[in-house]
């Protein structure tokens, strides 16, 4: 195992050498596509650099202390070799499984920040207070990684909660931590709005989605037609008074379908009309990347035996039973009882489960 690892990992030196050098040359830095591409490629293979050094230096000192104990007659001497090589033996299995995950390939999405689409679902005003619920999770969570969470559009359900709410969520490995949550999620409560005090089940829809950068997909800017509208809403300084507002109709060629349709988008979040078209234009670029890339993740999807990360927005992923106060992810048989906490955004230790799941798949399918 140790030597295959290190094959492993001798094979990227040459070519870790050849990005050091590709990231410096100002042809290269010009081609903006290709660095960046460049330079994401660069810290996995630092990173796998350091880990071969480290694995070098655990498999040396092992060597040395087992040279000691055979040819050392001084008790202490003997002792610290001991340890040395105790030590080494105990850190070389953990390190061989962080280097076997960081030689399965990435998801090259996974460093992407996301748009985060929840819709209420079948349940009326009970879906939308639990897509409400659902969203509140979410900002919490966002909040305790300290990622930024932004509204771009909110439509509220009668009783409260929305009945669709979208945002963005920025920061670091945002949509390799989130991409576990898209799928359908059910609730089992008794309804604020129930008299008989009998439970019901809803549901809503969460969608996360990778955010698209300016040039993963070609817009031709001159082709959409901008309108301008005064935001609704409670009026105060100038809300309802300045056409802050933003909505853009663009006419696009799905490439799997051959079929043209028009995409509109509104966005009223900022008395900033200029701020409102850039994130506008962020939702129109992510709304073409992924229906660019549905087919794409169709592909994957069909090759995939996991059903952890499936991407598949229709599927039943996990539920909230409010009586007995837990929550049950299906796909991985993952059950606690610890729903308030939950619900106030404590998700990480499911998304951990989530994602050691999902690795395993993956080393299962390269395998290591």
């Amino acid at each position: 195992m140790a030597n295959n690892i290190l094959e492993k990992l001798d094979g990227l030196v040459a070519r870790f050498e050849e990005i050091s050098t590709l990231i410096t040359d100002p042809a290269v830095i010009a081609d903006q596509k290709r660095y960046v591409r460049l330079t994401k490629e660069y810290k996995e293979l630092d990173d796998l650099m350091h880990a071969r050094k480290e694995y070098m230096g655990l498999l040396a000192n092992i060597e040395e202390a087992k040279s000691i104990l055979a040819t050392e007659a001084d008790a202490e001497m003997r002792e610290m070799a001991r340890e040395e090589m105790d030590n080494s033996q105990t850190r070389l299995p953990q390190l061989e499984e962080e280097i076997k995950l960081m030689l399965v390939p990435a998801d090259p999405q996974d460093a992407k920040n996301v748009i985060l689409e929840v819709r209420g679902g079948t349940g009326g005003d009970e879906a939308a207070i639990f897509a409400g619920d659902l969203f509140r999770m979410y900002s919490k969570y966002c909040e305790s990684k300290g990622w930024k969470l932004e509204v771009s559009s909110a439509n509220e359900g009668a009783a409260g909660g929305f009945k669709e709410i979208i945002c963005s969520v920025t920061g670091d490995n945002v949509y390799g931590t989130l991409k576990y949550e898209s799928g359908v999620h059910r609730v089992q409560r008794v309804p604020a709005t129930e008299t008989q005090g009998r439970v019901h089940t809803s549901a809503a829809s969460v969608a996360v989605l990778p955010e698209a950068e300016a040039f993963d997909v070609v817009i031709n800017e001159g082709e959409i037609k901008w309108d301008t509208f005064r935001s609704g809403g409670a009026g105060g300084q100038n809300v309802n008074k300045v056409e802050s507002g933003v909505r853009l109709r663009y006419n696009w060629k799905n490439p799997n379908t051959g079929v043209t349709e028009e995409i509109l988008i509104e966005c009223t979040e900022t008395r900033d009309q200029p701020k409102n078209k850039e994130r506008a234009l962020s939702r129109l670029r992510t709304f073409i990347y992924d229906k660019e890339h549905q087919k794409y993740l169709d592909d994957i999807a069909s090759k995939r035996k996991t059903m952890v990360s499936t991407g598949d927005r229709s599927a039943k992923i996990r539920t909230y039973n409010y009586p007995q106060g837990r929550i049950t992810d299906h796909r991985i048989n993952y059950t606690i009882y610890n729903l308030a906490a939950f619900m106030d955004g404590d998700i990480q230790d499911c998304i951990d489960h989530l994602i050691v799941a999902e690795n395993a798949e993956r080393l299962k399918e390269s395998e290591l």
